[in-house]
Parts: C-alpha cells; sequence; structure tokens
C-alpha cells in the first residue's frame, strides 16, 4: 500500500500494524531496497513500513506486500525523527528500524523467526534487544565500486572492541550493564569517520511504550533498555549485517580515492549464517538454546 507521507500513515498505524513486530526501513537510495525489504519479510516481520523517495522504484510483487511512505530521507536525522513518531503512535508494539543494505540477523533465524525470538525475550522480561552493527563489504571494488555486493561479501572477522559507557549524570563512571563498541570500517578508516559515528551498537529492536524516544545515538530514553544483559545472566543479541558504511566510504569524495580495498589479513567471505556470526563471537543467544 502507498502512502502520501508520515502523517496519512500514522494516522491509521495503530489498525495498520496491529500487534507486530513491525520493521521500518529507511530506503537512502536504490542500492539493494529489495533485497532489505525480502530478507526482513523472510525473517518473521508480518509488517513492513518502507520509507522512500517517490523516485525509486520497486517490483510492484514487493510493493503490493509492505506499507511504502513516501518520505524525504535526506534531512538531518531523518530516521529518527519518524522512529519517534513510530513509538508515539503504537505504543506496546515491537519496532525493528534500519536502512537499506541492512540486514538483521538472530540467533537460529535459518529455523526459528523473529516471532518465536521476541517471544522468549519478552518471557525474559527484557524489551529490547541490543544489536551489533557489522561492516559488510565488496571483496573486489573493481568489479562492485560501490563496495555492495551480496555475492562476494566479506566481513572483519576480528578487530572489535568495547569501552565503559560514561554516565554524566554520575561523574561520567561507567554505566551499569552498558558499553560502547567499535571495530569494522569505522575503525579501521577512523580518518573518514566523525567521532559520534564511530560506533557501532544500536538497540534497534524495541518494544514501544509512551514517552520514550530514540537518540541521536541510537539509544534509548530508558537506560535499562540500552542495556546488553539483565541483572541476573546475559541475553539474545543480534547482529545488523550492513553495507552502509563502506558505500558511504565509497561515494565520498573524501574517502573514494584513499580506499582501493577494503580487505585486510582479517577479513573473511560473509556466508550469510547466524552460526558465523556467533562462531565470531559477534552475537550471542544468551539463555536461549
Amino acid at each position: 500500500m502507498r502512502h502520501s507521507g508520515m502523517t496519512e500513515f500514522l494516522a491509521r498505524a495503530r489498525a495498520t500494524v496491529g500487534k507486530g513486530p513491525v520493521a521500518l526501513i529507511m530506503a537512502e537510495d536504490e542500492v539493494e531496497v529489495e533485497s532489505t525489504v525480502r530478507h526482513h519479510q523472510r525473517a518473521g516481520f508480518p509488517v513492513l513500513v518502507l520509507l522512500a523517495p517517490p523516485e525509486i522504484s520497486l517490483d510492484p510483487a514487493v510493493e503490493d506486500g509492505i506499507h511504502r511512505v513516501d518520505h524525504d530521507v535526506h534531512v538531518e536525522g531523518a530516521l529518527i525523527t519518524a522512529v519517534n513518531a513510530m513509538i508515539e503512535a503504537i505504543p506496546d508494539v515491537w519496532l525493528f528500524y534500519g536502512y537499506n543494505a541492512e540486514y538483521l540477523f538472530h540467533p537460529f533465524c535459518e529455523t526459528r523467526n523473529v516471532l518465536e525470538m521476541l517471544a522468549f525475550h519478552t518471557e525474559e522480561r527484557r524489551d529490547s534487544l541490543l544489536t551489533y552493527v557489522i561492516d559488510l563489504y565488496a571483496g573486489d571494488l573493481a568489479r562492485s565500486p560501490n563496495a555492495v555486493s551480496l555475492g562476494d561479501a566479506h566481513l572483519d572477522k576480528s578487530g572489535y572492541y568495547a569501552l565503559g559507557r560514561p554516565d554524566p549524570a554520575n561523574h561520567n563512571y561507567p554505566r551499569e550493564r552498558q558499553l560502547n563498541f567499535f571495530g569494522g570500517l569505522r575503525w579501521r578508516f577512523e580518518e573518514h569517520i566523525s567521532p559520534q559515528r564511530r560506533k557501532i551498537d544500536r538497540i534497534s529492536l524495541f518494544r514501544t511504550k509512551p514517552g520514550l524516544t530514540l537518540r541521536p545515538d541510537f539509544t534509548l530514553s530508558d537506560e535499562e533498555m540500552n542495556t546488553y544483559a539483565c541483572p541476573w545472566h546475559n541475553n539474545i543479541t543480534t547482529v545488523l549485517a550492513s553495507f552502509r558504511t563502506a558505500k558511504a566510504l565509497r561515494s565520498n569524495p573524501g574517502s573514494r580515492f584513499d580506499i582501493q580495498d577494503f580487505r585486510w589479513r582479517n577479513s573473511t567471505p560473509f556466508e550469510w549464517k547466524s552460526q558465523q556470526l556467533m562462531d565470531l563471537g559477534l552475537m550471542e543467544p544468551g539463555q536461549w538454546f
């Protein structure tokens, strides 16, 4: 279904999304929009909302199965603003957000869908899931100059680290059960990445509620929802396998000509399987076996 803008969509969003969960995807350009949509439909999201400029064309078979919303995706904070509008319009619904050419993976996603994972996570009395944004990049930039290739995707198998997240309200002591995570292309090519954009963690899947807001650093206003674990054990984490950073580094004139190859000694082909991400320590099932 096509909607002329967020105002029109939000006016009927409660009836449209039902119980959810909802996947909200913003298409910044035409790169892999359809594969992103199909991936999240296969993951089990019964409702998918695509924010996209009117000029982006989609296969009618894809567009017929989603809610497409005409949206100015290039204004500052476009996705953050849209997510916060969704939070207000549809409380008590699990909501995922991401960009085109980003693919959500959860533990055992080949045999268990998002609905099953969220049912378990809800039983654990958790209202959010920590997501690590793991950079993907084409192995051959001569063949894929925009660094996007589903069939030749690579990722870094090491080089990730975490630092305590300071709490300004408590003399900058680290927040309990919160960390800032770094690595991937944002770490290896940090000279081209502004400091506030180097973090690779997001709270990208959470249950909406009145008064909750998503902040520009992809954390939520409820600090407990930004934690990687509950007080008694670790929880499920997810991965967003993303070409977005590689795509930006190859399109930005300031970095494009400095980067001839994203591969290094710790690159490995991406297998598009959750087990690989768990084996590399980039995602964990928590108590879900």
